[in-house]
């Protein structure tokens, strides 16, 4: 089979297309023949060094498929099941080997590809909506990155809880984006100071809660954005990691909240991965939550993929094509 691997950490130009034997399915597990995979900014950490891995790995946490082949024992799916997953490696290939309870059932409504597109990005909204900062009816919130894949999936969430989203954006043009998915106020920050801007639409009074996925560049700015007691959800880090956090600031301030959730401690079971799956695949089959994949690269091309994402340049899902 074919495999996108790095044997050496560095750019988009250290992936390597493989050829290797395809695995086989271990205790506990199934094989799935993959027809999509996910581009995710982990991908990228992986790749430069910032996530410490074992070399050589092949890339990828999220794909969709079908199951053709399971181990013994295993009850959670079988030959022939249309499945996606998320937080499995190795999905940059033909074939991989998942846990069998990692894997969920793709209703016949849903695509391959949007499969792929919405399950490691819509888990992640559903987690920081629902459990890090559960959002209420008449809640202000703000997100940023908000034409990218979580950010377009999160203001469909948020809205339908009942908040008051604000979103920044890079252009007008996914100010345009944010705003049809339902966003209240779409902030370019090219060209705006997000922080003084979200004070003007809230009237000094600032926002419950700031999700931050871009991390260094955005974060001082999001701390002057919430109001107090406010909490400000770092889950990602695309500008580069926050340095030192002043503890003391954070009381002195607004009494303000911090966390820095990550995606497996939400779904580590198959109860909380089912639960927050069945929402979502539900919302999606019943057309009341609309994926946006930007973009789709055959396997051979994840370098291209790659350099696509860290552009920042995307509005919704990258994708490779297995």
């Amino acid at each position: 089979m074919k495999a996108v691997r790095i044997h050496r950490h560095g750019g988009p130009e250290v992936l390597a297309l493989d050829e290797l034997e395809p695995p086989e399915p271990g205790p506990g597990q199934a094989r799935v023949r993959l027809l999509a995979a996910g581009v995710n900014y982990m991908d990228v950490y992986q790749r430069d060094g910032l996530y410490k891995v074992s070399l050589p790995l092949t890339l990828g946490n999220e794909g969709a498929g079908v199951v053709d082949a399971v181990a013994p024992g295993v009850s959670e799916v079988r030959v022939g099941d249309r499945v996606a997953y998320s937080s499995a490696q190795g999905a940059y290939a033909q074939y991989a080997v998942v846990p069998s309870w990692q894997l969920v059932s793709l209703p016949p409504a849903i695509s391959f590809e949007t499969g792929a597109a919405v399950m490691l990005q819509g888990l992640t909204a559903h987690y920081l909506t629902h459990s890090t900062f559960p959002i209420h009816r008449g809640q202000r919130v703000l997100i940023h990155a908000a034409a990218g894949g979580v950010g377009l999936l999160f203001i469909q969430i948020a809205k339908h809880l009942g908040a008051t989203v604000y979103g920044t954006v890079g252009s007008r043009a996914k100010a345009d984006l944010a705003l049809a998915a339902g966003a209240d106020a779409a902030i370019v920050y090219t060209e705006q100071d997000f922080a003084a801007e979200v004070r003007r639409l809230t009237g000094g009074a600032g926002v419950h809660a700031v999700f931050d996925s871009v991390g260094r560049d955005t974060f001082a700015g999001s701390l002057q954005c919430l109001a107090p007691r406010g909490m400000l959800v770092c889950f990602g880090q695309a500008s580069g990691p926050v340095g030192d956090i002043d503890l003391l600031g954070l009381g002195r301030t607004g009494s303000y909240f911090f966390t820095r959730p990550v995606l497996a401690h939400h779904i580590a079971n198959r109860a909380d991965l089912s639960g927050r799956a069945q929402d979502l695949l539900g919302w999606v089959a019943r057309g009341e939550l609309q994926v946006r994949i930007d973009s789709v690269y055959p396997l051979d091309e994840a370098a291209e993929a790659h350099r696509r994402i860290e552009s920042r340049a995307s509005t919704g899902k990258i994708l490779l094509r297995v």
